[in-house]
């Protein structure tokens, strides 16, 4: 802007915006001077006429203020002349600053201070998000990917098995020495309230290394939505956009279900030890639901108010025999990975209606009971296995 850049344009426009205003001063000469003067005189009027007579400059500028143009109605043609001179004008000033802002400073330093309480009650508060995560629960570490924040990661649980990329992460134990963390210099270490629980000598001495430790779970699927984008706010990318597709996905399953007349009735076993099922707030439970499928275990009691496991019984079971159409088995670290005669030799589960059809699905925790992203893929899983005219099978 220094010796002033663009005033010639702001002239310009006015230029395109105006005529001359017509000049009387011949008319009112005319009144004075006779129309045909003789004598000394008439040489001199009829100068006087021809410059007064002479075209006004398109430009005012400069001018006596009775020859200044003055603004009439004018072209769409010249007003879109002068809206271009505008946006270039607009443009030049953009243009200026951003040329003045720092080169180095990008979206992560601009940030503001963000604070908001974890999952134990504790005030998280920081300027700008944490490019050194260590991940001490694979639920934490599959969704930072997801997000697209993977990069911001430098070791994750031994747990930490998906996407492929969380495989060549170093690797840290919360049962093992927290040395091993402090020497990697992370600015966060992020676990979930089990491992304080199980291990607070652990966090304590991250801690007291002036590591921040930031707990975080999601009970249930309510509290989804909120944990994620906490998970975005530490990592500072947005979690709005995986969150719409997330839940536009399973609204679809649900609204296509809502029309099936013949439900399923299904029962959904999460450990053989104690015919265990999902409680009814679970995320399997959940799935069944919006999958179309009717739960006969709905009014199993969780083994505490938080819990996602529900004691059933063997005995409840086999009673209902005859009404259970479909059979899901839960595999993973809770129930290892059983064939379906495993099933079928177990007492009495030959009475079963769907172990005799040989309806049974087996399914990875991982994608059914755990809080991230792949659970739409555990959902879409259970709807093809209940109705697979509906939907389609998914790809895993």
């Amino acid at each position: 802007m220094k010796g002033g850049r663009f005033p010639h344009l702001f002239r310009h426009i006015a230029a395109l915006l105006s005529v001359p205003r017509p000049d009387n001063s011949a008319r009112n000469i005319e009144r004075v001077l006779p129309k045909e003067a003789t004598g000394r005189g008439a040489g001199k009027s009829r100068s006087i006429r021809k410059q007064l007579q002479r075209p006004t400059p398109a430009h005012g500028c400069g001018l006596p203020p009775n020859r200044r143009p003055y603004l009439i109605s004018v072209s769409l043609v010249t007003v879109l002349k002068a809206f271009g001179y505008f946006l270039i004008i607009v443009l030049c000033f953009s243009s200026c600053i951003k040329k003045n802002l720092p080169e180095n400073l990008n979206a992560r330093e601009r940030s503001q201070s963000v604070s908001f309480t974890d999952d134990e009650g504790n005030t998280v508060s920081f300027d700008k998000p944490f490019a050194r995560i260590i991940s001490l629960y694979s639920a934490h570490t599959e969704n930072l990917f997801a997000l697209g924040a993977g990069a911001n990661l430098i070791g994750g649980h031994s747990t930490c098995d998906y996407p492929a990329a969380a495989k060549e992460l170093p690797v840290f134990e919360y049962t093992g020495d927290p040395e091993y963390v402090i020497a990697a210099a992370p600015d966060l270490v992020l676990i979930r309230p089990f491992i304080r629980r199980h291990n607070p000598e652990y966090t304590g001495a991250l801690e007291k290394a002036g590591i921040p430790v930031v707990s975080l779970y999601p009970e249930t699927f309510d509290d989804f939505d909120a944990y994620i984008r906490r998970l975005g706010l530490l990592a500072g990318v947005d979690a709005e956009m995986e969150l719409n597709g997330f839940h536009s996905e399973l609204q679809k399953i649900k609204d296509t279900s809502a029309f099936i007349k013949n439900k399923q009735n299904v029962f959904f076993e999460t450990t053989e030890r104690e015919t265990r099922t999902a409680s009814p707030q679970s995320l399997p439970a959940l799935a069944i639901e919006i999958s179309g499928g009717l739960n006969v275990a709905q009014d199993a009691k969780p083994v505490n108010p938080l819990s996602s496991i529900a004691p059933f019984g063997t005995e409840k079971l086999l009673s209902q025999a005859e009404n259970i159409d479909a059979y899901i088995v839960q595999t993973g670290a809770m129930n290892p990975a059983k064939s379906f005669d495993d099933i079928r030799k177990r007492a009495g589960f030959s009475a079963i209606k769907a172990i005799r059809g040989g309806n049974v699905l087996f399914i990875e925790e991982r994608i059914i009971s755990s809080p991230v992203f792949r659970y739409l893929q555990g959902v879409k899983t259970i709807a093809n296995f209940l109705y697979p005219d509906e939907f389609e099978k998914p790809e895993i």
